[in-house]
């Protein structure tokens, strides 16, 4: 059976302003001095999945730099541009009528664009493992993430570990805990941080959906009635937005009695604020972590990134100072999940230009 990538990269980063903005969110940012986002995340399974059969899901503001962002990584046909933002539910669902309409069943990776992983042999070797699990078993497999500390900004996976066992039964999936509730789950054991990467065969999905999601798999339907047809982008455009705004996890996954877990242990980290630079970046002996012309002076934790100008600090710590053309951001670290604040009020007061 034929595999597929599914790549979701939908999202604003808004936690990543003013480097993020709606044009450029994070997925379309070189955040690790490599490449784009993006582009790590199809080269990495480019090591299991042939790029022709790999699929973005992306919004339409951005389908235009994304297609020029992945050229000669993604066909531009398989880009497919959502006419509004209705959640990872409508995402999915309508990638995987793609794929089923238009070349017949298969297993579906589906992953966010924007993750970063250390080790692309561990993770590829962990991937065959989860393609194979749902290839054999029919069922929904997710991987799941060994816990290295008691994070709070992950959700977790509550799982039945079986010895020498490829993957192990789902019992629940936990929103993101409070630091006693992630330490309780650590010395418990039998834990795992949701990465948001599912497999899965395309049929399989979709009557999932329609089992527990009906109000998502029906106009889902109508838009794959017109795939094909003349008819395709108009339908698309009238009904996608009137799909109810839903996460595959709380439609589907936290109901089903079919989901199971594949163990991954490859460096995964989820990137999602200014405070997970040092992932990315060496700390210096006073745990400063600097991108671009900056200069911190008895500095201590200090996160700094330029983007053209001089970024210079002294005497501070645990601050983050982020420059580019026509901002500045500082916020202390431990402030750095409420960056998207700034956008809100930004959004509010209709300066628009910032966005």
């Amino acid at each position: 059976m034929d595999v597929y990538g599914i790549i979701m990269a939908g999202g604003g980063g808004s936690r990543f302003w003013p480097l993020s903005r709606q044009a450029t969110p994070k997925q379309l940012l070189n955040l690790t001095g490599k490449d784009l986002m993006v582009n790590e995340t199809l080269d990495r399974m480019g090591l299991v999945i042939p790029g022709k059969n790999m699929y973005i899901v992306t919004n339409c503001t951005q389908a235009l730099a994304m297609e020029q962002a992945v050229h000669g990584r993604v066909l531009p046909g398989q880009i497919l541009a959502e006419p509004a933002a209705r959640n990872t539910a409508a995402c999915i669902g309508y990638a995987a009528f793609e794929v089923l309409k238009k070349r017949g069943d298969g297993i579906l990776c589906v992953a966010p664009s924007d993750a970063y992983i250390r080790d692309w042999p561990a993770f590829a070797a962990v991937l065959e493992t989860a393609v194979k699990a749902a290839e054999q078993t029919n069922q929904l497999v997710t991987i799941g993430i060994q816990p290295t500390f008691p994070a709070t900004g992950y959700g977790y996976i509550q799982y039945a570990p079986q010895e020498h066992a490829a993957a192990h039964k789902v019992l629940q999936f936990k929103e993101k805990p409070d630091e006693a509730t992630a330490k309780r789950y650590l010395a418990q054991g039998g834990y795992a941080w949701n990465s948001g990467m599912f497999i899965w065969k395309a049929s399989v999905i979709l009557e999932q959906y329609r089992r527990y999601l009906p109000q998502v798999y029906e106009p889902l339907e109508r838009i794959a009635n017109a795939m094909g047809t003349a008819d395709e982008q108009q339908v698309l455009r009238e009904v996608y937005p009137t799909i109810p705004s839903i996460s595959v996890d709380y439609g589907i996954l936290e109901r089903s009695s079919d989901v199971w877990m594949v163990n991954g242990d490859f460096g995964w980290n989820d990137v999602g604020s200014w405070d997970m630079l040092p992932v990315l970046h060496p700390a210096d002996e006073q745990g400063n972590v600097t991108v671009g012309d900056c200069l911190p002076l008895d500095c201590e934790n200090v996160i700094g990134y330029s983007s053209g100008r001089l970024v210079a600090a002294v005497g501070v710590k645990d601050l983050i100072v982020v420059e580019t053309p026509d901002a500045v951001m500082v916020c202390d670290r431990n402030h750095a999940q409420d960056v998207k604040s700034i956008v809100e009020e930004l959004k509010r007061q209709g300066r628009t230009e910032l966005l």
